[in-house]
This record gives C-alpha cells, structure tokens and sequence, in this order.
C-alpha cells in the first residue's frame, strides 16, 4: 500500500468517526432548551476571552506561515487575530444568544376537512460540514451558528489557519463539557490535511450538509465532487452602477466604502460602472477619493480620461471585468444606458452583490427587478451584505445558489422542517 493510499484510508476512517462522535453529539441538542444553548454560547465567548492569548499566539504561528510562504496581504488581514478581533468574535456569538431559536418554529399549519392537524416545523440539519480557508473567525461563527440551530458542526479549516484552530476548536469544545454539553459538537478534521477534506466529501449519511466558503477554485471543487449535499457559497465580484440621474456626493461615499473598508471580503465591489450623462462630475470625484485611498484604477479609456495625477491607472482588459480582486484594486467602465450596465453586470457578475446608486425611481426599479443576485442594494454599500448587517447573528457563508438558501446564511438556513401530522384515528379511505 502506497503512503498516498494509507493517508486516504487513514482519514477515511478518522472522518468517519469524528462524523459518527458528532451525529451522537447532535442528538444532545435534540431536547436542549433555548436557555441551554444560550447559555452554551456565552460559556463559548467568555472562553475565548479568557484564553485570547494562548490563541493569538497560535495565530502568530499561522501568520508567520503565511508570509514566508508569500501569502497576498488581504489574506494575511483575514488570518490575522489580536485579541480586539477576537473580542469582536465572542461578542457575536453572544449576540446569537438574544436571537430567537429557530428549532421548533412553525413554519405553517392548518387543519384539513377530515380533522388532521398539519404543522410544518423546524428541525436542526444534523451534522455540518464546513471546508474553508485561511478564516479562523470562521470556525467560531460556525460552531455558534451550528449550536443555536441545534446542529454539530465538523470543520476543514485548511493548513493556512491550522494553529489557529487547532486552539479554538479545543477551547470551544471545553467550553461546552463544562456546560454539560458533548464536546464533540465541535470537531476539526485539519489533522488529515487535504485527505481530510476529501474524506468528509465523502462522508454522505454521516455528514448531512456540507458549506464550502473560500476562493472559486475550493467551491467548485467541492460542488463538483462532494457525495455529501453542498449549500454553494459564492465568490463576490460585485459591482456599483451610478446611474445618470444620482446624488454625486452620496455616490462617492458608497463606491469609496464598497471598495476599500475591507478589501479582502466578498461583499467588497471589484467593478464600477458610471452612466455617461454622470461621468463628468462623478468620475473626477471618485477616481480623486480613490487615489486618496491608494487604490489602482484598471479603467476603460471614457475612464483615463478623468485620471487625477498622481492615481496609478491601468488600462482594463477583458480580464479585469470578471476578477474578484480582494485587494485595492477597482475595475471602472462609463456604460451608455442602464441597459449597458444591466447586461454587464449579467455577462460579469457572480450572483452575490449589486449596488445601484440613483434618484430615479424607475431606473431603481428595473435594477432590483431585471437582475438576478443574492442581494441587490439601492442607495448603500456592497458591504452591508452579511449576516451581522442584517441581523441574523454570524453568518456560515453566503448563498449564491437558489435553493433553500440564498443570500446570508444564518440560523434558519442550518435548518430543515418537518411536518407534524396529528389526528384522531382518521384512516386513508
């Protein structure tokens, strides 16, 4: 047997019972009050408070990985932890403990002509399984999301992060024993590396969903060879269209913020689309915020044309109309109609994020109504898409497919329902 073979079969088996140890561990959450999981939560936060500096100095390891190894530095921003960020994180995870639990919520019910009583309800998934990269907050927002929804969760975080989480996944699964609750609500399968990944892939009637969050090349991987059903998240390349009839200063705000308050992220825009009949104010405007920000301009020539001194500009080709950069880097085209934009956006765009700025109610309307995306934003930055945002607590991901999930994925996307059929002796004649 080769050592390739004896990895594969070796993780094979490892996954198999991490994923059996967690299918028994969700059955705990099957009868686990609201107050139990909430107070689970809180338990899980204040640990990774009281243990921030063990885990930022696993994370130090990680980071110092990475930049030996090259790694882009809007990969580096999402790696990296202090003890702030993590701060932040503990508090999100308190913050899904005041939502409602969606476990048990009647979706619907009626009564039908011969006395049944109908209720459709919400039940947890199961078992998660997450594959994702380089994100360690990641490993926190899923083991929260997938407590609250009464799921376990059974995580790939990939070799970037693997310190990182090898802490946080023991701190989060102490957390939870001291609560009376399994540990094993929360596992990692990063020992297996790469095998690891496959095998949860594999792992269908053990794993009951798997959420792949990463680059293109991850989510398609996993879309094309998982057994195991995929929830697909998506890659951002968003864009902002400033329309002809727009509130220039407002305008500007929002591409600035879409752009650059964190360049590393999906929801940030990669292209902007400016009406010609807006060109003439807005374009020297943005592209001067723009040099102010360091960001390179990959433009067409309508676009070069308002270039400040001193912004690096480069003109666009093909290319640049479908890259989701993740870095200071923003594609700009002037369109000639709503139209143009509109068929842009759907030669170009991945599904996940578009933003119109404009004071016309019509061209609004045919913006939100003609395009098909996960979020579509009138007025406000591409950033606002994610689940904190929106009030859903952490997010697991974003859908851009159009199953039962689309869009941020919170805690009713880690459910199911069941219908409830109650009767009084009735019979099928």
């Amino acid at each position: 047997m080769t050592d390739t073979i004896a990895a594969e079969v070796d993780a094979d088996s490892g996954v198999a019972v991490i994923a059996r140890a967690a299918k028994t561990a969700s059955r705990a959450l099957a009868t686990a009050t609201r107050a139990r999981k909430d107070a689970a939560l809180h338990a899980m936060a204040d640990a990774l408070v009281a243990e921030a500096p063990r885990i930022v100095a696993a994370n130090a390891e990680d980071l110092d990985r990475g930049r030996a190894g090259g790694m882009k530095e809007s990969l580096i921003d999402r790696l990296a932890l202090d003890e702030a960020r993590l701060g932040t994180i503990a508090d999100a995870l308190r913050e899904l403990a005041g939502l409602p639990d969606p476990v048990g919520e009647v979706v619907r019910g009626s009564t039908l002509p011969n006395g049944l009583r109908l209720r459709q309800v919400r039940v947890p998934m199961g078992v998660v399984g997450m594959i994702y990269e380089a994100r360690p907050n990641v490993t926190v927002d899923a083991a929260g999301l997938a407590l609250k929804s009464g799921n376990a969760v059974v995580l790939r975080g990939g070799s970037a992060a693997a310190s990182s989480n090898e802490v946080i996944v023991d701190v989060l699964g102490r957390a939870l024993a001291r609560e009376g609750l399994p540990g094993e609500l929360v596992q990692s399968v990063d020992r297996y590396g790469r095998a690891g990944a496959v095998a949860l892939m594999r792992a269908r009637g053990l794993v009951d969903v798997l959420v792949p969050r990463g680059g293109a090349d991850l989510i398609q991987t996993v879309v094309r060879e998982s057994q195991v059903p995929v929830i697909e998240t998506g890659v951002g390349n968003c864009h902002v269209y400033v329309d002809a009839a727009v509130d220039v200063d407002q305008a500007v705000r929002i591409a600035v913020n879409s752009k650059v308050q964190r360049v590393g992220v999906c929801n940030a825009a990669e292209t902007l689309l400016v009406h010609r009949d807006a060109a003439s104010t807005f374009l020297p405007a943005v592209l001067e915020a723009m040099r102010a920000e360091e960001v390179v301009v990959h433009g067409d020539d309508r676009a070069a044309a308002a270039v400040p001194a001193g912004l690096r500009f480069e003109p666009a080709t093909d290319a640049d109309w479908s890259t989701e950069y993740l870095s200071k880097d923003l594609a700009v085209k002037v369109v000639d109609s709503l139209d143009e934009a509109l068929e842009h956006i759907r030669a170009y765009g991945s599904g996940h994020t578009e933003v119109i700025c404009s004071t016309d109610t019509r061209s609004v309307q045919r913006f939100t109504t003609e395009l098909d995306a996960a979020a579509l934003i009138v007025n406000a930055s591409s950033r606002f898409t994610d689940g904190g945002q929106f009030g859903l607590g952490a997010e697991i991901g974003i859908s851009t497919q159009k199953l039962h999930a689309r869009g941020p994925m919170g805690l009713s996307e880690l459910t199911t329902t069941t219908w409830i059929v109650e009767g009084s002796g009735q019979i099928r004649e």
